[in-house]
């Protein structure tokens, strides 16, 4: 517990002071004013966190969580949940999409194990087993606690370590099969949302699956109660591992004073929880896809993050970071390299100023 209370103390909100200087520049760079949207927000908010007006992203990880859920006893999944282990096993054989993808962004993966049910004889996957797999949330809670706690202190160590190593922007992936019913589960006691509205096929389960899928998570909350007031105990009730890991990796970026972008439903439902442990931790997230489960636009809305896309992915896996990891380094290659209107000699008063109230 005293890691994560530390690390909660240690949040401090974005250099108001650097975003000024920086919207300075971004308005005379030779466009009009506002032009450039979202890229122009993505600065700013970089050179927030940062405190410096001209940056560079130096090392880039996607950090993967990997844990199985007591839940799929519930047939709440048409995957078994050997799968679990399977591509976990698989994310260090350069075969999957997260791999691909990070590799064409030059980003490193980081495969950290914090509650599969199995045993790795595999170095490249560190681990942090706490348990061997949740509870089944459907009789009972999923993590006592102390669990929770573990596994959210597993992320903030995480984070730290590599940060340590000179890693200055994150992706959050994770692999778990049932984890979109408890990241459906934690969505609906935060907003109050019912289980229609939060909960999608996952992985593509049958009709049948799916209307069982949405009892078995309603019942879980029905029996298990969980206050929306307290995270820990939302977490440990319907969460996981995988997510209580990855909360953990978004708070210690905020504390870290670095970027970490959300890729899809599963890595929104632990941001939204880093989110209600300090809200804060909003400056530090960048949020990259917009996940075709029905869910994550609720909690984009409940955070207040605009995602940089919508390609309709639900792979998860944090395939969605190494995408956003190109448009941010677009973004600061852009302040970088785009000259002002002095630099041109035009005039700034030429241009029709386009750009919404920041």
């Amino acid at each position: 517990m005293e890691i994560l209370e530390k690390t909660l103390r240690c949040i401090q909100p974005l250099n108001k002071e650097a975003m000024k200087k920086a919207w300075d520049r971004i308005d005379n760079l030779t466009k009009p004013i506002g032009s450039l949207g979202e890229i122009e927000n993505i600065i700013a908010k970089i050179v927030g966190i940062t405190g410096e007006v001209h940056n560079k992203i130096n090392k880039k990880n996607v950090v993967i969580m990997c844990s199985d859920n007591g839940v799929v006893e519930e047939d709440v999944s048409n995957c078994p949940k050997s799968v679990t282990a399977t591509v976990t096993n698989n994310f260090t054989k350069k075969i999957t999409g997260v791999y691909v993808l990070s590799k064409f962004a030059g980003s490193d993966i980081t495969v950290v194990d914090v509650g599969v049910d199995a045993e790795f004889n595999n170095p490249k996957i560190i681990d942090r087993k706490i348990a061997y797999g949740t509870m089944n949330m459907m009789k009972g809670p999923a993590m006592t606690r102390q669990q929770t706690i573990k596994a959210i202190e597993v992320g903030i160590e995480t984070i730290d370590d590599l940060v340590s190593k000179g890693y200055d922007l994150f992706g959050t992936g994770e692999m778990g099969v049932g984890n979109t019913a408890t990241s459906a589960a934690i969505l609906s006691v935060f907003s109050g949302l019912d289980v229609d509205m939060s909960v999608g096929k996952g992985s593509g389960i049958t009709e049948e699956q799916f209307i069982n899928k949405k009892r078995v998570i309603k019942r879980a909350i029905e029996i298990n109660k969980p206050d929306k007031d307290d995270v820990i105990d939302v977490l440990s009730k319907v969460g996981g591992f995988d997510i209580a890991g990855l909360c953990g990796c978004f708070l210690a970026a905020a504390k870290n004073r670095v970027p970490i972008v959300i890729d899809g439903f599963i890595a929104s439902a632990a941001a939204l929880c880093a989110y209600k442990l300090n809200p804060l931790v909003k400056g530090y997230i960048f949020a990259s896809h917009l996940s075709a489960e029905p869910g994550a636009a609720f909690i984009m809305k409940e955070i207040g993050l605009a995602p940089m896309l919508n390609l309709n992915m639900r792979l998860g896996e944090g395939s969605g970071c190494p995408l956003a990891f190109n448009i941010i380094e677009a973004a600061l290659f852009t302040m970088d390299n785009m000259g002002t209107f002095e630099e041109a000699t035009l005039d700034s008063k030429k241009y029709i100023d386009i750009r919404d109230e920041k």
